[in-house]
């Protein structure tokens, strides 16, 4: 069995990775080609307590999560606190010329970029759904890159934390622009999960899945098209303006409707058919989303 490390600041991370000191205790900007990490690290499991941005160009090989991600394309990657990842092999050629950047949650924690980090949802993508840059979008992210180390390598004052968080923002607000062009620019492909996303739903209330597994979830859908539950629901806003919950709450009212119009079956029959543990919770469900009860809906319909 692997063996868990956890790496709880950066320092450590310096250590870690045989480089010299941080010259700031909560953010780090790191050139892949100062990195010197000897043969025994490859294998272990490494649980980081920060944020990662990092963009690599070399043929080494990670394992986030479940998932294998070659580097050798060049493509952003995120990591949020707490998430595996895993060094499975060194590279065989030292030819990297990208970078990473750490930085620690209470590095941010007072900032507005603090209060809504969580809506970038990259942080939570799959390696294998990274961010593939253009030369002239990696010349963006670096100029951010590079100006957030200018203001920790220097004399600090009372204006450099405040810069370098808005320099960081900067940096997000451009990968959310660049990852909008690459749904874009994929929009042949994402069709084609929209579809395999439907089907599913369509099918699933078409059996007696909901009957004996209960509602569809987020989860499930994405598994059906080997993407994270992100990904997946950031894929299906840009595609048809509804998001994976939003997807499955339209079938699972589709279906209701159904239901209360072509059978007699009592309310709480049909909640219990459609997944619904509570008969009160369905009738919440339908209220809120038709605007009057199931029975009212019946007798007006």
């Amino acid at each position: 069995m692997s063996e868990f490390v956890k790496i709880k600041s950066i320092s450590e991370l310096h250590k870690f990775l045989g480089i010299g000191k941080p010259k700031h205790p909560a953010i780090t900007v790191i050139d892949s080609s100062a990195i010197n990490r000897p043969s025994q690290i490859y294998g272990k499991k490494y649980i980081l307590d920060f944020y990662m941005i990092a963009l690599k160009n070399h043929n080494g090989e990670a394992l986030y999560g479940r998932n294998y991600y070659d580097f050798q394309e060049g493509a952003l990657v995120f990591m949020s606190p707490n998430q595996v990842i895993t060094p499975t092999k060194a590279p065989t050629e030292i030819s990297e010329d990208g970078w990473s950047i750490y930085f620690h949650p209470y590095f941010v924690l007072q900032s507005d970029l603090g209060k809504k980090i969580h809506q970038y949802s990259f942080f939570s993508y799959a390696a294998n759904e990274s961010l593939h840059l253009s030369e002239d979008e990696k010349e963006t992210l670096f100029d951010c890159v590079q100006k957030i180390k200018k203001e920790y390598s220097q004399n600090i004052d009372k204006h450099s934390q405040s810069l370098m968080i808005s320099n960081l923002e900067l940096l997000l607000n451009y990968c959310t622009r660049f990852y909008d062009r690459q749904f874009y620019t994929r929009s042949n492909h994402h069709q084609d999960v929209v579809s395999k996303v439907e089907t599913f739903l369509l099918q699933y209330f078409n059996s007696d899945n909901s009957l004996n597994l209960g509602l569809p979830t987020v989860r499930q859908c994405a598994e059906q098209v080997n993407l994270s539950p992100n990904y997946l629901s950031d894929l299906l806003k840009k595609e048809t303006g509804k998001n994976t919950k939003e997807h499955i709450d339209y079938y699972v009212l589709k279906q209701a409707k159904s239901l209360l119009l072509t059978t007699n079956r009592s309310v709480s029959e049909i909640a219990y058919d459609l997944g619904f543990e509570y008969s009160q919770s369905f009738s919440k469900f339908f209220k809120k989303e038709v605007g009057s009860t199931p029975n009212a809906f019946r007798r007006l319909n």
